[in-house]
C-alpha cells in the first residue's frame, strides 16, 4: 500500500459562454483541446495581477480567436481532479469563474496551440457535445439569461 501523501495544488481560472444570436436563434463557442480531444468552453488559469474578468476575456480570445464582452457573471465551478504538475502527482482543487459573453468580432481561426478546433454550435449541439456535466449546465443558465 502506498502511504505516500499527494500534495494539493489550487488553481484559479476564468472563461466564459460567448454567444451570438438572440434566445431564438442562439449559438456559443466550444473548443476542443489538445492533446485530450475535448470538447469544453474556453477557459485558462489567471495570470498574476489580472482580475478574473481580464483573464476570462484573455482565455476566451487566446483558446477561440474570438473578441468578446462581458455581459454578467455566471457562475463559479470547483472540481478536483489529479495530474502530473512540476515532475510529481498533485491533487487540483481548481475553481473557474465563468461570464456570460456577448461576441464581438472573430471566426475561430486564430486560436492557440492549445486548441485544435472552435465551432459555433446551438444550445443544443452544446449540450450533446461539451465533456463536462457543469458546462453543460452553464449553457442552460447562459440560454436562459438571454431569454429572459
Amino acid at each position: 500500500m502506498n502511504d505516500a501523501v499527494v500534495p494539493t495544488l489550487n488553481q484559479v481560472s476564468a472563461g466564459g459562454v460567448v454567444y451570438r444570436g438572440d434566445s431564438s436563434n442562439m449559438e456559443v463557442v466550444i473548443v476542443r483541446v489538445v492533446p485530450e480531444r475535448r470538447w469544453q468552453l474556453p477557459k485558462g488559469i489567471i495570470d498574476d495581477g489580472e482580475t478574473t474578468e481580464q483573464a476570462a476575456l484573455r482565455e476566451v480570445r487566446e483558446e477561440s480567436g474570438m473578441t468578446a464582452e462581458i455581459v454578467a457573471p455566471l457562475e463559479t465551478i470547483e472540481y478536483w481532479f489529479t495530474a502530473d504538475w512540476d515532475d510529481s502527482r498533485r491533487r487540483i482543487h481548481k475553481f473557474v469563474h465563468f461570464f456570460l459573453m456577448r461576441h464581438i468580432d472573430g471566426d475561430g481561426s486564430d486560436h492557440d496551440h492549445e486548441v485544435d478546433e472552435v465551432r459555433w454550435v446551438t444550445i443544443d449541439e452544446a449540450l450533446q457535445t461539451l465533456k463536462f456535466p457543469s458546462e453543460r449546465d452553464l449553457v442552460r443558465k447562459a440560454a436562459a439569461m438571454i431569454g429572459e
